[in-house]
């Protein structure tokens, strides 16, 4: 086998994708390079996921940090860019949706490295999400494309994507949950941060929901309204930090605002509570194959498994506290199994993809 998979991560769900990845490789003997864009750059967003996860120490930290879309796109390019060049990798792997992964796919493709896209085929059909943009763009570019749903190679498949190019794989979040899950400790979380027996978790960071202050103050009142019903417990990204805090929610009665956690500290909250409230993508993975009631804050779904599968529904402000109390009154039993592939082992589908297709290319 010839030369080395460089793969590139920038954010706390890139690093969850990314681990069992990047174990399974290891284990076939594939020489790798790990690229930290420095995307979260915060240790609490970053560091303490590797440490976690067991990922190995970045080869290069990049240290890019954040900024606006153009800002943080361009400074990714030039970084990367640089990276490659130097490199010479013989494939270049990309997890998820966000910056980092378009920003890779783009200099790998200027550079003519083929490009594997893990995650691929994911849809909300709303282009005012940046991470549709990204996506979409990536999956034009990847040579390799790792789904991890039947949905999302139908989407490709619609969109022209040869087959052969189309792997359906499972989900490698849920190899690196399974990994982890008897360190998930529900009751210790509880102890911990002082809640009652029965909690909701909640995450927010998407523009929609946190970037404009009016979008801000609307979330927050609708968050105190559920918490006349439930404790919330809060982690709160810094993108959303400042937004909803002005808005309120931190003098809010039965709400409990935290710094961002560990992967272990925040799994193991989800672990116990009765409800999830979130915007994020891998939360409503996360929950589907936990069994947790999920309610995701927004309209569109590029995870719409979550939600066929009977664990996760998608509610706009004024339905969020009905269906809480629907769900806090027995309404939100989960099926006894996940969906298919959804095993533990994508991440060893994805490395013998990969090594089989260096075989052939290099």
């Amino acid at each position: 086998m010839n030369g080395c998979v460089l793969h590139v991560v920038g954010t706390r769900p890139n690093f969850v994708k990314a681990a069992p990845v990047v174990a399974a490789l290891g284990a076939a003997g594939c020489d790798q390079v790990l690229v930290h864009t420095g995307q979260h750059y915060d240790a609490r967003m970053s560091d303490i996921f590797f440490r976690q996860l067991g990922l190995p120490r970045p080869d290069t930290d990049l240290g890019v940090g954040s900024g606006s879309h153009a800002r943080q796109t361009a400074d990714l390019l030039v970084a990367l860019e640089g990276e490659l060049a130097a490199r010479a990798p013989a494939l270049v792997t990309v997890y998820g949706d966000v910056n980092s992964t378009l920003a890779a796919a783009l200099v790998a493709a200027k550079l003519g490295v083929p490009v594997a896209h893990v995650e691929a085929g994911l849809r909300s059909f709303d282009m005012a999400m940046p991470e549709e943009v990204n996506r979409r763009l990536v999956d034009q570019l990847a040579e390799l494309l790792f789904a991890t749903s039947p949905e999302a190679v139908g989407h490709l498949a619609r969109e022209g994507v040869a087959a052969e190019r189309i792997h359906l794989v499972g989900n490698p979040m849920i190899d690196t949950l399974l990994t982890h899950l008897e360190q998930f400790d529900a009751a210790g979380a509880r102890a911990a941060h002082r809640l009652p027996e029965r909690y909701g978790v909640v995450t927010l960071h998407r523009p929609a929901n946190v970037d404009d202050p009016q979008s801000a103050a609307a979330a927050a009142r609708v968050l105190a309204d559920a918490a006349r019903h439930l404790d919330l417990v809060v982690p709160l990204h810094p993108r959303g930090r400042a937004a909803l805090s002005a808005a309120g929610l931190a003098d809010t009665p039965g709400v409990h605002l935290l710094d961002p956690l560990g992967y272990v500290e925040f799994m193991s909250l989800v672990r116990g509570a009765a409800a999830v409230i979130t915007d994020s993508g891998g939360v409503q993975e996360e929950t589907t194959v936990l069994g947790v009631p999920c309610l995701t804050l927004r309209t569109t779904t590029e995870r719409p498994v979550t939600v066929t599968h009977g664990t996760n529904r998608l509610v706009r402000h004024g339905e969020l506290v009905p269906a809480l109390r629907k769900l806090l009154d027995g309404g939100g039993a989960a099926p006894p199994e996940g969906p298919p592939l959804w095993d533990g082992r994508a991440g060893g589908r994805i490395a013998r993809v990969i090594t089989g297709w260096l075989e052939r290319h290099g």
